[in-house]
């Protein structure tokens, strides 16, 4: 008999364990998806244009950053049952819980703003007229979440999100150089100020306001329990390699490809980047790639951010707010849900200009970041149970962490701004 044979008992146990991994497993790997939003490719097609390989690295360093802020979320949700917007008012007053709904609000508002650029790029590539495109999105972003309990709403959103894998084949088509690709992920020029401003950027996007308050929310929504803390963790490191790898296929498909070419380019908006493709693999084929791609970051962050700040807002106010409840049980849920998507989609019909408005949303992100992850800590140090609080060396590590990660992300707007 071979030796690695499982006993029942053990094969039992295996079988467990999964069972237990699928039916935890979503909300990481959904709000990670999400962070790989329509921002954030643009963010690095143009890191890979202007500096080809050098920020390729910072891509891979990300990864444990944005896991050690999202799985505080997961501890919180897990060992309180409470959303992020409740906690913080039973914690530290309604007054503090008004403050994180507003802010909550404001970048909310402005990343579906973003997003919804996002989609009425795509339809642009193929002569989809803006009211078309945004119309069709926003009546499928309205009946997935109205239609659908959480978890037929969390496998749409995986399943939209998983269109972002068609970054991979970009990079795969693009053939870039293993030697030219590994010496320039080591050539670092830290002096450099236009290089440090784009470090910034990519650190700025990398944790956004509303996966906080998502996560906490979805894992509560979830009623995952202690025992499920090991697979949640998962989830969420999952996703977070998935969504820097993602990153990554993006930067390395522009800097193998326009970045050789041409790296002065200007990779302004989803269109810009698709065209400036098209020598390389093609019209029909650059279009459909990148037009797939940001389709399913724009979609999954669209209907991330549109529940973040449902749940958010009744997590202060006290409505009820859940997937599970229908829509004429939690009226107040599902309209704010809806509100956010209809007032996002006729703001960027309307928009002139979706370049300045891409800018201005994230100037406004980068300010909201310290006070989001200084409720986060905070939380973690005082409404966890005392063996599951931040404390010692690990608690320190995340200050820091937290610290380098707000400053650079002010930075980086004050910089987008032209304020430093």
């Amino acid at each position: 008999m071979p030796l690695n044979t499982l006993t029942p008992e053990a094969t039992r146990r295996t079988a467990t364990r999964l069972r237990r991994f699928l039916a935890v497993f979503g909300p990481g790997l959904v709000v990670m998806l999400a962070d790989t939003d329509v921002g954030s490719v643009i963010t690095a097609g143009q890191s890979g244009v202007q500096w080809g390989y050098r920020l390729l690295l910072l891509q891979l360093v990300l990864v444990p950053i944005l896991f050690m802020v999202q799985e505080l979320t997961v501890r919180l949700a897990i060992f309180t049952g409470r959303g992020h917007g409740e906690l913080i008012r039973d914690t530290f007053g309604p007054i503090w819980a008004w403050v994180s709904a507003i802010g909550l609000g404001v970048a909310c508002v402005g990343a579906l703003l973003t997003e919804f650029s996002g989609v009425a790029g795509v339809g642009e590539l193929y002569g989809v007229p803006r009211y078309a495109s945004l119309s069709l999105a926003a009546i499928a972003l309205l009946v997935v979440v109205v239609t659908g309990s959480y978890r037929r709403v969390e496998r749409v959103a995986i399943a939209v999100g998983l269109f972002e894998l068609a970054f991979f084949f970009v990079a795969w088509a693009a053939h870039p150089s293993m030697a030219d690709l590994l010496r320039g992920a080591v050539d670092i020029p830290y002096r450099n100020p236009d290089y440090l401003y784009l470090s910034a950027a990519n650190i700025g996007a990398v944790v956004m306001p509303w996966m906080v308050f998502y996560q906490q929310s979805a894992v509560a929504d979830k009623r995952l329990r202690p025992e499920h803390l090991s697979a949640a963790r998962w989830d969420t490191a999952v996703g977070a390699l998935i969504t820097q790898l993602i990153m990554a296929a993006v930067l390395i498909a522009c800097a193998a490809t326009i970045g050789r070419g041409n790296p002065a380019a200007s990779l302004a908006t989803v269109g810009d980047m698709a065209q400036a493709l098209t020598p390389f693999l093609g019209a029909e084929m650059g279009n459909l790639v990148f037009g797939l791609g940001v389709l399913g970051a724009g979609m999954v962050a669209s209907i991330v951010v549109s529940l973040a700040l449902a749940w958010g807002l009744g997590e202060v106010t006290g409505y009820r707010r859940s997937l599970e409840l229908h829509p004429f049980e939690a009226h107040w849920f599902y309209g704010v849900y809806a509100l956010c998507v209809v007032v996002g989609a006729v703001v960027v019909a309307v928009w002139p200009d979706l370049v300045s408005l891409n800018v201005a949303v994230q100037v406004m992100n980068a300010f909201m970041l310290p006070v989001v992850l200084g409720f986060l800590i905070a939380l973690a140090v005082k409404a966890l149970p005392r063996a599951h609080r931040l404390k010692g060396a690990y608690l320190w590590v995340v200050v820091v962490v937290a610290t380098v990660t707000c400053a650079l992300g002010v930075f980086g707007g004050l910089s987008g701004a032209g304020l430093v």
